[in-house]
């Protein structure tokens, strides 16, 4: 018996009916029949008993074809193995983002490992100016940035994509008059002290938009998270960041309300994907990407 003879003896049993189980496995009827004819030879016993009405299963059949579906599923399973060990990826990819989405990062990484267990991966949270910077010198594979179109003009040598749109808001401790409102206006910052998060959108934001109505008072900047926290619970600033930053909770505290801010003439922002424009994209990270863009 071989595994043609199982699948031809099972698909019989399935259809009841010689001629729907040719049809259905795309042979002839003469060469099925002749096939279970000579198994039942073989091993001399009858599988099936032929009528006008079509084939029916004998007692010993039923367990013939019984044994024969266990065999032909277990065939199934290892050709899928097969298949999954073939398409198995490994390799290493290297990826920095910057402190607001690393919350969103972490499903994406957590999915993709169990999709694929023999990649490793490192996860770096830096300032987008290292992220670039270590792009340019090729110690990165992917970068996770906060971007503009106008600052991705700067970067020739870099590819952008898009996989998030981003809202200017303004992070304030619950007891702010500010927290009340549904929308702060980007003249009314003019008057509240800031701490900004080193980043050079939210320095583009701040010299570009919120100038127009005055020196803005810049307590400090920093990409160090906690002291930005600490200032904003403390009532000593206000900070600014894009909506899912304060998603990660080394921002997002009880006693901090996001505000968003008015829609203006200031420039749109979006979280891009930032990779290097020289070489072939490995398919690591042809497929972490894709898990990003499908997630995100």
């Amino acid at each position: 018996m071989n595994i043609e003879q199982m699948a031809y003896i099972v698909t019989v049993a399935n259809t009841g009916s010689l001629s729907k189980a040719a049809e259905e496995l795309h042979i002839s009827l003469s060469a099925i029949s002749q096939s279970i004819s000579k198994l039942e030879n073989e091993i001399g016993l009858k599988i099936f008993v032929r009528n006008r009405a079509g084939a029916a299963l004998t007692s010993q059949g039923e367990q013939i074809v019984s044994k024969a579906r266990e065999v032909i599923t277990k065939m199934e399973e290892v050709r899928e193995e097969v298949n999954r060990q073939l398409d198995m990826l490994s390799g290493e990819l290297k990826i920095a983002t910057i402190p607001g989405p690393i919350h969103l990062l972490v499903d994406v990484v957590s999915r993709f490992k169990r999709a694929y267990p023999n990649v490793k991966l490192e996860i770096y949270e830096n300032g987008p100016v290292k992220i670039i910077e270590d792009l340019y010198q090729k110690q990165l594979d992917l970068g996770l940035i906060l971007i503009s179109d106008r600052l991705i003009q700067k970067h020739n040598m870099l590819s952008f994509e898009k996989v998030r749109d981003g809202k200017m808001v303004v992070g304030v401790r619950k007891e702010s008059p500010l927290a009340s409102k549904k929308t702060i206006k980007p003249e009314d910052l003019i008057h509240e002290t800031l701490v900004l998060y080193d980043d050079a959108y939210i320095e583009q934001f701040v010299a570009e938009t919120l100038s127009q109505f005055g020196s803005p008072d810049i307590l400090f900047t920093t990409n160090n998270t906690d002291a930005i926290k600490n200032a904003v619970k403390r009532g000593i600033a206000v900070t600014l960041g894009i909506d899912y930053s304060f998603g990660n909770r080394q921002l997002r505290e009880r006693d901090i309300v996001m505000v968003e801010i008015e829609e203006g003439e200031h420039e749109n922002v979006f979280l891009a994907l930032v990779r290097h424009r020289e070489g072939q994209a490995n398919r690591v990270r042809r497929e972490f990407v894709a898990s990003i863009k499908k997630y995100f």
